[in-house]
């Protein structure tokens, strides 16, 4: 992306509802937030769709009390809003609603074939003339799919592309991570944990402790140890963001990654 952007970052999704919103634990979540953010987890991914926007507003009453230049806010535009004044909109509203007057990385959540992809990128690009996001993305998007948006941007690049990935789930290793890798392009992993699977699973976790890891650490750290991977795990409790911040700084050894490797591809209805 051209700057330094933390390996480890808060995801929101369920923080201020699901679908829609739920303000019953709004200080437990501003909380949990600030919490996260002064562990290091200064990443912080969100979305309109994430309590039908009340996530972002909850992100934005949290990074009151820090310097705006030291957080790193993602947010995505809903795949019903790609048309070039409701993606425009969609970005106003978000910012607002963030209490910002810029977007680090927008990212489009998902394609839309019945929304032209050139109307999408351009408005995408006229926000960041602007000033009003800082960098473009895309989300759950193949490589079909990243290659034509690049084609509709004139003078920017794509930064990333938010994905499924995780030691259980490696669908993109085929061709989607050989791509962003070469293109220069960060894979930013969603459900790092394979959707809560992986801290429950009884090898895992025993390979983690001869570290003095957790399997969540193990696995977090697995892909973040891959050149342009960085991962968003998400959780409703403080002492899961301190165990999540501290996946960093140790490796696994190549013996015990080819024997979980091995392990993991007797799964094949995951990989």
């Amino acid at each position: 992306m051209g700057i330094k952007i933390p390996s480890i970052g808060m995801g929101t999704w369920g923080i201020g509802g699901g679908l829609t919103p739920d303000y019953s634990r709004d200080k437990e979540f501003i909380t949990l937030l600030r919490e996260g953010i002064k562990l290091g987890l200064t990443l912080i991914d969100t979305a309109e769709m994430y309590g039908a926007g009340h996530s972002e507003e909850l992100v934005g009453e949290a990074i009151k009390e820090f310097h705006r230049e030291n957080i790193f806010i993602i947010t995505k535009v809903l795949p019903e809003n790609l048309r070039y004044n409701d993606l425009i909109k969609s970005a106003e509203k978000s910012l607002k609603r963030l209490k910002t007057d810029y977007i680090d990385l927008y990212l489009i959540h998902a394609p839309n074939p019945r929304i032209p992809l050139k109307e999408s990128m351009k408005a995408m690009e006229k926000l960041k003339e602007e000033g009003l996001i800082k960098f473009i993305g895309v989300s759950n998007f193949n490589v079909t799919e990243m290659k034509e948006a690049q084609k509709y941007l004139k003078n920017t690049k794509i930064v990333a592309n938010q994905v499924e990935y995780s030691l259980f789930y490696r669908k993109i290793e085929k061709d989607i991570l050989p791509y962003c890798e070469k293109n220069g392009i960060t894979i930013i992993a969603y459900s790092p944990l394979a959707r809560g699977v992986i801290p429950k699973d009884k090898f895992i976790n025993k390979i983690a402790a001869k570290y003095n890891k957790t399997a969540s650490q193990l696995a977090i750290n697995w892909l973040i140890r891959k050149p342009n991977v960085i991962a968003i795990p998400k959780s409703s409790k403080i002492e899961r963001l301190k165990e999540f911040a501290e996946a960093a700084d140790w490796e696994l050894s190549k013996e015990d990654e080819e024997i979980i490797l091995k392990y993991v591809t007797s799964f094949k209805n995951l990989t």
